[in-house]
Order: structure tokens, then C-alpha cells, then sequence
């Protein structure tokens, strides 16, 4: 796109004048104030104090080498040595051009696809998913979607939680407790009173405790009876993950549970032994610091009363079992074999840092020739508008289909109110796009490491930068066209002139910016502002250019801008994992 191309011929630039420059953190983005420009780059300025060299100077030598006439104005240059870039008007009408004959929609695959495995959602089985998991289903939804739009390929896991202690107990309640009919009409439901009814048990005695131990081992060990149990649960809640992931158009490549690893836990465990990176501890097997980096960053070592003490990290228990720690190597090791990833990105909740640090220093001293990029995409909690984690008013965990159940009846109560003319199927399908979109924005929106707060009246209105908002500005260009009885796609050639059309038009050119800045941090609500932004350019647009009074050539180019922009906030939304509508 126009900025990656000046780009270019700034680094070609900076290359005549420093040749032996590191021309990679030289970047052209948009500039912050519009009366200076539509980019800027700064980064001379730094290479200019590195050489200790007059950073204005460097710029004035910069801007003599550099070639941009053919999309540019003359390039100014600014304070200490920014460098001011204000395109030309025959070039955003090209670019508009081209994307209406659908060239491109102000975005590049790119040229060097990646392999991206994405690892988010990550419910228990016989457990029902709750409020936490929406963070991570929806950021991992996004992520991918957004690599894959970029040219990607993308391989999702759900690594679900099929293996572990409650299982014990969950095997002594069926065999016990069970409810066949019950099971039948609510599996997770009896499930989940089946664990709590032993879990109380197993606190009050502890011959329950040691008997939900033992069918623990006879599962791990093979156990005709309880494997066929343990199957059978599985079945069950991979019923209700799908009804729920398939409510939030979320689908997964893969769903390898922890199960899937347990032949190579010992292999594991032996390998980290055999090349001193595992000791022995206390009769466990623990991975202490080998003091490679500043206790600081170490995190190996924890620092209580001014000094630094073991933090080692468990991956067999003294019982011989074992755990996340062992689990996760082996979820590595099965998916750099398999889809050998240039990056593998890990979305779960911020408390699970530590873990994931010590995993990460734990495969990079075991397999120190791998360059795949590991990263944790950490997020924060979702509260309650009392500022508490949100919980219902019995003091339970939100269970995730009844809040996508509550979004969708308070949106068709709007969506009914506004639109009473419209068949009552119609008016649900609106209200299930709605009120599934809004619950997913009011979700990526936020910084991610923040916690937010849930309020159904702020992510259900109709202004503001919430997903109504937008889906409304996407519903409001179908409404322009079927009022002028002309297809949205219509070929034709831009000629801007009023201010209003500019900005649009402008904001327009960086949709691939922001698509770039989500998938080079992780971070989905670079797209919501980016969009936000776009619907506010749209209305301040409509509002001063009239388009189907418009004269032929004028009216053609506001039609254009209207498509263009119909067309963006869709494939944004879309990348967000949000529908639209034509009627709301």
C-alpha cells in the first residue's frame, strides 16, 4: 500500500546517503495531525543521534535522494527532522479506482506467508464454558482471521482440558450419583453437579478423597469401564463447545485435549533429565535458573525480602505424575514436528504469565536451535459495572451461553421496537447479529491486558464506538443504494473535492495498516478504533455531501466513497468475527 511504497524509497534513500544505515526501523504511518500531512516518518532523528550527526541536516540530505513525486507533494521537513509526506490528489483517486474494480481493498497479502499456530479458547470438558472464555475464544478468533486475511497460514488448536485430578472424582459421581435422565436432558448441568457433589464430599471425608484417587489411577492405567466413561463425557461436552463455538462462527483446525500427549509426558520429562536441564528435587522433578540472565528477568527466581530465591518450574511430581508444565513442552515439541510454525501464539488469561514465561525459557534451553516466535497474548478479566468480576446475582460464574442467550433477547427487544413492520424471523436475525457482535467488540475493544467492564446499555448502543454503531453505518450504505436503485459495486472514477470526501477517502488508504499493527501485536483493538474512526469519517461525510442529489460526476464519486466504505467496515467486521446486516 501507498505507505510501505514511500517506505521503500526512504530506505532506498537513506541507503545513497548512509550505505551502512539499518534501514528496517525506518517507518512511514500516518500522521498524527492532518494539517501537516497524511504521513510522517521520525526516525531519522535517531539515526541521526546514533552518528551524532545535525538531524535536520540528515533529513535535508535525505530528502534530496528521495524519489516520491509520483505519489507526493513535495516532502517537508519538520522541527528537528521529521519528514512530512502529503499526497497528491490524482493519487487517492487512483487508489479508490482500483479498489472499486477490486484490485485490492487498501490491503496486500503479503509476499512472505508465515505458518501461525493459535492456541486460544481452551475449555474443561464437564465443565460449562463461562464469561472468562469469550476473551479468549473472540482474541483468538481475531488473530487468526486476521493472519489468514494478510496471507498467513494459520493452524488453530483448542487444547482442551480433558485430563487431571477431577476426573477422579468426577468418575466416583457418575458411578455413584448419576442422573440418567438428567444427563440426558443437560449434560454439562449434571456433570457439573456431579463434581460438586464429590468435591464436598472428598473436603468432609477423606475415604472419598482416596477413592476418587484410585479411579484416577485406574483411568490413567486403562480401565475398560472407566476410559468408556471418560469417552462418554468427552462426546458430551464437545456437543456444547460446538453449539457454542458454532453461535460465535468460531472454528477450530485442530482440538488436541491434553489427553493427546500423555504417551510422551516420560519421554519428556527423561530428555530435560539427560541434558541437565531437570533435576531431581525433594523427589520431584523441578527445572531451577541457570543463571543465563538478570534475576530480574529470570523466571526461574523470585525475590522475597530484598533477595532472590529458587522459583523453580515442576514438571513431575513427587508421585510421579504430570502436570501443565509437562503437558505444554509436549504440545511444543508435537507442533514444531507437525506444522513446523514460524510463530506460535498462546491467548489465555493475564494470571497464567508466569507459567508461560518459564515454558518459553524451559524450550529455548532444550531446543536452542528452534526460531520459532513464542508468544503469550495475555489479557485481563471481565467485571461487573460494581468494578468486581462479574458474576451472576447468586454469586456464580456467567455461564457463556446464557449471556449470548441475554444479548440476543435484549437486542430483538430494540430491534422489535424500532422495526415492528418487520416479520418477527426477520427481527431475531437481526437481534442475533447484534447482540453476538456487540458482546464480541465490547470484547476486543479494550487494550487487552485491561479489565473491562460488562454493561449491556454501553455495548448495545446505537452510538458510540460499539458494534451497533458500525453494523448501523454498514446498514445505512445499503439503504443509499436501494434508494438509488443501483448496485453497490459500481465502477467508477473519483473525483474528490469537497474536504469531507478527502478525510473519508484518506482514512479509507489505511484499512491495511491497521489489519498490519493487529497482527504485529496481537492487539484486535488497533481494528475497532481504526473502524470507529471510519463510521465517524462516514457520518461527518453523509452529513455534508449530499449523494443522491449529487450531480452525475459528483454523485458517482460519493456513491464510490459509499461502496468503498460499505465494503471496508464489512471486511473489518468480518475480521473481527461481527456480521452484518442490511436492515437493522
Amino acid at each position: 500500500m501507498l505507505h510501505r511504497q514511500i517506505e521503500h524509497r526512504l530506505h532506498a534513500a537513506v541507503r545513497i546517503v548512509l550505505p551502512d544505515a539499518d534501514t528496517e526501523s525506518l517507518l512511514v504511518r500516518p500522521c498524527p495531525d492532518t494539517k501537516f500531512g497524511d504521513y510522517q516518518s521520525n526516525a531519522l532523528m535517531s539515526l541521526a543521534k546514533a552518528r551524532k550527526l545535525n538531524p535536520r541536516q540528515l533529513a535535508t540530505d535525505v530528502v534530496a535522494k528521495l524519489d516520491v513525486a509520483e505519489w507526493c507533494e513535495s516532502v517537508e521537513i519538520a522541527g528537528a527532522g521529521f519528514l512530512n509526506f502529503r499526497l497528491k490528489c490524482a493519487t487517492v483517486e487512483q487508489k479508490l479506482a482500483s479498489a472499486q474494480r477490486g484490485e485490492h481493498l487498501f490491503f496486500e497479502k503479503t509476499t512472505q506467508p508465515r505458518t501461525a499456530v493459535v492456541d486460544f479458547s481452551s475449555p474443561n470438558v464437564a465443565k460449562p464454558m463461562h464469561v472468562g472464555h469469550i476473551r479468549s475464544t473472540v482474541l483468538g478468533d481475531c488473530l487468526a482471521r486476521t493472519l489468514r486475511l494478510l496471507g498467513h497460514r494459520v493452524i488453530t488448536d483448542n487444547h482442551i482440558g480433558d485430563w487431571g485430578t477431577q476426573f477422579g472424582k468426577l468418575l466416583v459421581g457418575w458411578k455413584q450419583y448419576l442422573d440418567r435422565a438428567a444427563l440426558q436432558s443437560d449434560p454439562i448441568g449434571e456433570m457439573e453437579r456431579l463434581y460438586k457433589t464429590v468435591n464436598a464430599a472428598c473436603d468432609a471425608d477423606a475415604a472419598v478423597l482416596e477413592t476418587a484417587r484410585q479411579e484416577l489411577v485406574k483411568l490413567q492405567s486403562g480401565d475398560v469401564e472407566n476410559l468408556s466413561i471418560w469417552h462418554e463425557m468427552i462426546a458430551l461436552s464437545q456437543r456444547q463447545f460446538d453449539e457454542i463455538y458454532g453461535r460465535l462462527g468460531v472454528k477450530f483446525d485442530h482440538t488436541l485435549g491434553e489427553s493427546f500427549y500423555n504417551p510422551h509426558l516420560k519421554s519428556v520429562v527423561q530428555e530435560l533429565r539427560d541434558c541437565g536441564i531437570a533435576r531431581e528435587s525433594e523427589g520431584a522433578i523441578c527445572i531451577f535458573t541457570d543463571g543465563a540472565v538478570p534475576p530480574k528477568d529470570d523466571p526461574f527466581l523470585k525475590q522475597e525480602d530484598g533477595e532472590w530465591h529458587p522459583h523453580p518450574a515442576l514438571i513431575q511430581k513427587s508421585d510421579g505424575a504430570a502436570n501443565y508444565m509437562t503437558t505444554d513442552l509436549a504440545t511444543l515439541v508435537h507442533r514444531m514436528a507437525t506444522w513446523q510454525p514460524d510463530e506460535i501464539i498462546y491467548v489465555t488469561d493475564g494470571r497464567q504469565q508466569l507459567h508461560f514465561r518459564q515454558l518459553f525459557a524451559t524450550f529455548r534451553r532444550w531446543k536452542p536451535a528452534a526460531t520459532t516466535r513464542l508468544a503469550h497474548v495475555w489479557f485481563g478479566s471481565v467485571l461487573g459495572e460494581d468494578g468486581k468480576p462479574f458474576k451472576t446475582r447468586s454469586g456464580e460464574t456467567v455461564k457463556l451461553a446464557g449471556l449470548l442467550d441475554e444479548a440476543e433477547e435484549r437486542a430483538f427487544k430494540v430491534v422489535a421496537e424500532k422495526n415492528p413492520e418487520l416479520p418477527v424471523e426477520k427481527q431475531r436475525e437481526i437481534a442475533r447479529t447484534i447482540g453476538l457482535g456487540a458482546v464480541k467488540y465490547a470484547d476486543l475493544l479494550p487494550n487487552r491486558q485491561t479489565d473491562y467492564i460488562f454493561s449491556w446499555d454501553k455495548m448495545l448502543a446505537l452510538q458510540g464506538n460499539t458494534a451497533p454503531y458500525l453494523q448501523y453505518a454498514y446498514t445505512r450504505v445499503q439503504s443509499i443504494f436501494r434508494k438509488a436503485g443501483v448496485a453497490s459495486g459500481v465502477v467508477t472514477e473519483f473525483r474528490l473535492a469537497a474536504p469531507e470526501e478527502f478525510a473519508l477517502a484518506k482514512h479509507l488508504l489505511n484499512f491495511g495498516l491497521s489489519l498490519e499493527a493487529v497482527a504485529a501485536e496481537h492487539r484486535p483493538n488497533y481494528l475497532c478504533n481504526y473502524l470507529s474512526e471510519l463510521a465517524g469519517h462516514f457520518a461527518r461525510f453523509y452529513e455534508a455531501c449530499p449523494v443522491l442529489k449529487a450531480a452525475d460526476v459528483e454523485r458517482a464519486t460519493r456513491l464510490g466513497l459509499c461502496d468503498l466504505t460499505a465494503r471496508v467496515l464489512k471486511q473489518g467486521l468480518d475480521t473481527l468475527g461481527i456480521e452484518v446486516s442490511d436492515q437493522m
